[in-house]
């Protein structure tokens, strides 16, 4: 079957991180990463002297971002919006990284125009002349992440793009935007396996939408929560959610909160096989995200669980929730294609309106090895982490 094929594909790729992680800190940053190393980097900016009038490429970050732990490293997540406001094509050559709390301007990181290539996403149609090069008037987005490695990140940072004979800074950012919230986990049990997290080849990491009239990555660090045994998320009846690991497994509050939102009457689809997927439902804005319960968690940051168990909320808008309480359970309801637990915290009630946060979780063990784990504390589980999160 296709989506076997596809299961031991991931399974594989996964065992081969677990392979060569002896530790967690051993564990490889997400694709589409550059890791700072303690002793790289360092060299400042070339002068450059700023022409008239400017170069008409607006370079902005629309969602600053906050510097998170995972798996020993400490990670800025964010993304480039870059408009060209001329009458004229331009082509970006390169993307330097600057520390702005340093008056010497002095280099983080550079990216050559292979990987700005990698990290490319046109918006207005496909490039003409060149996979990095900006039509007039077109935009596009850059997908940046910086692991720091036993360095210390800059609290600010200035993005210099480079083009054909010419250069566009855009403005400073800060570097710990939002307050970080430390969250218990959201299952129980064992072997669960954050997949879709924030690398290149994610849809999450690359999901801008337009939604409430803003372009937003409400999905920046959501995980889909997956079960693979020997290989395989399911055994028996593809078309059978019962037949999922993940399936009716418990879902708890992550922290104590007020109940926002919640719905519980859609049903489950029937998973995706080779032979297509088609929702239980037509899918619409209001019922993506399925079955699901948002908590209210504070500072203008909400919880969200989505594609829940019909019939297995056991809250409403209104509740007060504890952490660590039972709300639902595992489904594969709205846009699933499998049973999993999609979860997020972001700065909207909606799925999709708002600008996704980062976040912590108090504590949790991780895959580092062959029937070896670690404690991690106050971290993010990466993309293809294993993960126990204690007892059912």
């Amino acid at each position: 079957m296709l989506i076997r094929a596809m299961q031991v594909v991931v399974l594989s790729a996964l065992a081969g991180l677990s392979a060569r992680a002896q530790t967690a800190a051993d564990f490889p940053a997400p694709q589409g990463c550059d890791v700072i190393a303690k002793g790289t980097g360092g060299s400042t900016a070339e002068a450059r002297v700023l022409p008239f009038p400017p170069t008409q490429l607006e370079v902005r970050t629309p969602a600053a971002p906050t510097l998170f732990a995972a798996a020993g490293r400490d990670y800025l997540l964010y993304e480039l919006y870059l408009s060209n406001f001329s009458d004229e094509a331009m082509t970006v050559r390169g993307v330097e990284i600057l520390n702005a709390d340093d008056d010497k301007m002095r280099v983080v990181s550079v990216l050559d125009e292979a990987r700005v290539k990698e990290r490319l996403r046109m918006v207005g149609g496909e490039p003409q002349g060149g996979a990095t090069r900006l039509g007039a008037g077109q935009g596009a987005i850059v997908s940046l992440c910086l692991a720091f490695d036993k360095t210390a990140a800059p609290a600010k940072l200035r993005h210099r793009v480079l083009l054909d004979g010419a250069f566009a800074d855009g403005p400073a950012i800060a570097t710990r935007s939002t307050r970080l919230q430390v969250l218990g986990p959201p299952l129980t049990g064992s072997d669960w396996t954050a997949d879709n997290g924030p690398s290149l080849h994610s849809h999450h990491r690359k999901g801008v939408f337009v939604a409430g009239g803003l372009a937003r990555n409400a999905r920046r660090y959501a995980l889909d929560w997956k079960i693979y045994r020997d290989g395989e998320i399911y055994r028996g009846d593809a078309r059978d959610v019962r037949a999922y690991h993940a399936y009716g497994r418990d879902v708890i509050a992550v922290a104590g909160g007020w109940v926002v939102g919640a719905r519980n009457g859609m049903p489950d689809n029937i998973p995706r096989t080779k032979d297509g997927f088609t929702p239980a439902v037509p899918m619409t804005m209001d019922n993506l995200a399925g079955n699901f319960v948002v908590v209210d968690l504070g500072n203008g940051q909400y919880a969200q669980y989505a594609h829940l168990q019909p019939g297995s909320v056991l809250v409403k808008t209104g509740s007060r929730v504890r952490k660590g309480q039972l709300i639902a359970r595992v489904g594969n309801s709205g846009d699933a294609r499998v049973p999993h637990l999609h979860f997020q915290v972001t700065t909207g009630t909606d799925i999709l309106d708002g600008e996704g946060l980062p976040y912590l979780i108090d504590r949790f063990r991780m895959r580092v090895g062959e029937g070896k784990w670690e404690v991690r504390t106050r971290e993010y589980p990466l993309d293809g982490a294993v993960v126990d999160f204690g007892a059912d």
